[in-house]
């Protein structure tokens, strides 16, 4: 997993691509396989993953310390690659999330850079491309979509609109033969994710979802924490995501775009991390929303949802989300031998993890966890990079995104009947292969 600096309790993770200028397949060449359904048959010999496989240093520069040895060591960002080896990606969809977060994360990428955009709104769009160095010709609208196949530097699209046009834009963008990367929720209903799938596996192009938490590294300390057994066995999870929406006439407060209220939007991190830092799928969930008459913002969709999700090991996870109270965030993992907690979390910077347990002498000990910020929004487009460079799954693939979507809409049909509903959990695991420990 790329991105992480070493730090007091993290140790570096290589990069696993090579920056030899012997390696005979370019990145160009290897993507028209890859797109064409030969990248795996022709371009990734053994040889050639296996030279991707080691460190790419040779651009890599450090500075000599100067602290003193009880100091936590300086490591300077990077390797990064150089800008004609990156994978290209088209944004679409100019929103707040694009300009606030995803397109700064391009500056702290090792491994992407963007290189088209897709707006409704061809001024901005222009103001945006001025911006971040983006051709002018690699602007188009959503209606001339397609015109991102021919786009010289487009290896990828970055979905980045409203839910209920996932679906439309993943087809799309598969029949053209482009990798995709799809924000959070995946869709706006099981059936859509699942053609969303097959659509990318007929075309032989990569499908990953967006759940930049899956990536930072806090959550993966905690998640590393309940794999190596530090709170013994995890009986219980509390969490909460909660803000205060304020413009009635947003699309995320519209049924027919957001396919729910809070639930779908901010209550599916509390939902995906549950499942994600234990590695449980639940086998019932009980939920009860509340959908306030008085309050103009909620015509349409829910302003407060708890659930309950209960696991086959007999773990319960107790979850609240809400679009109508001030802002909070908060996890905490309780085990027969600890307990964790992130407190704040799911935000985009600043999350904060402390852990205890109690020692042999039978007093608690508690210990706050310090790790480097990191872009997550960087983080995860350099994973999904990764993964099409060396023709790997991504660890949140649509799979991963098809299950809590099954589960949400578990969660409305249990909060409309009033009573617990049973499950399946997923036949197959969800998630693509495990990222390397955060730990030694």
């Amino acid at each position: 997993m790329p991105g992480y600096a070493s730090g007091v309790r993290v140790s570096g993770i290589p990069s696993r691509m090579s920056d030899s200028a012997s390696n005979d397949l370019s990145r160009r060449n290897f993507l028209r396989t890859a797109a064409s359904g030969l990248g795996a048959a022709i371009a990734l010999t053994p040889e050639l993953l296996a030279q991707q496989s080691k460190p790419n240093a040779q651009n890599e520069v450090q500075l000599p310390q100067i602290h003193a040895a009880g100091e936590q060591p300086e490591k300077a960002p990077g390797p990064f690659l150089p800008p004609d080896r990156r994978i290209g990606y088209a944004i679409v969809g100019l929103g707040r999330l694009s300009l606030d977060e995803i397109l700064p994360a391009f500056a702290t990428s090792k491994y992407c850079k963007p290189t088209a955009l897709v707006s409704g709104d061809p001024v901005k769009a222009k103001k945006i491309a001025a911006q971040y160095g983006i051709a002018e010709s690699n602007i188009t609208d959503y209606t001339n979509y397609e015109k991102l196949k021919d786009m010289p530097g487009v290896d990828a699209i970055y979905i980045v609109l409203p839910n209920s046009m996932h679906k439309e834009f993943v087809l799309r963008g598969a029949k053209i033969g482009k990798h995709i990367l799809c924000e959070k929720p995946m869709a706006n209903s099981a059936a859509d994710c699942e053609a969303m799938i097959a659509a990318c596996n007929k075309a032989n192009v990569k499908l990953m979802i967006a759940y930049r938490q899956q990536y930072e590294p806090m959550n993966r300390y905690l998640q590393d924490a309940v794999k190596s057994g530090r709170f013994g066995k995890v009986r219980s999870i509390v969490a909460t995501n909660s803000q205060n929406e304020g413009d009635p006439t947003q699309w995320r407060l519209k049924k027919a775009l957001a396919g729910g209220g809070c639930l779908p939007d901010v209550g599916i991190y509390c939902l995906n991390a549950a499942r994600f830092l234990t590695g449980e799928e639940p086998e019932e969930v009980f939920g009860v929303t509340i959908q306030p008459k008085d309050d103009p913002r909620f015509a349409e969709v829910e302003s407060h949802c708890s659930f309950t999700l209960r696991f086959p090991s007999g773990m319960v996870a107790t979850l609240t989300t809400a679009y109508d109270v001030h802002r909070s965030t908060f996890i905490r993992l309780e085990g027969t031998d600890g307990w964790g907690e992130m407190d704040p979390t799911f935000g985009y910077h600043g999350n904060k993890l402390r852990l205890g347990k109690t020692r042999q002498d039978k007093h608690e000990e508690v210990a706050d966890v310090s790790l480097p910020d990191k872009d997550q929004f960087a983080l995860e487009m350099d994973h999904f990079s990764e993964c099409l460079m060396t023709n790997r799954v991504p660890r949140t693939p649509g799979e991963e995104g098809l299950q809590d979507q099954r589960l949400i809409e578990a969660i409305y049909k249990s909060a409309a009947a009033g009573r617990a509903v049973r499950v399946t959990p997923p036949a197959s695991q969800t998630r693509g292969p495990e990222l390397p420990p955060m730990q030694n």
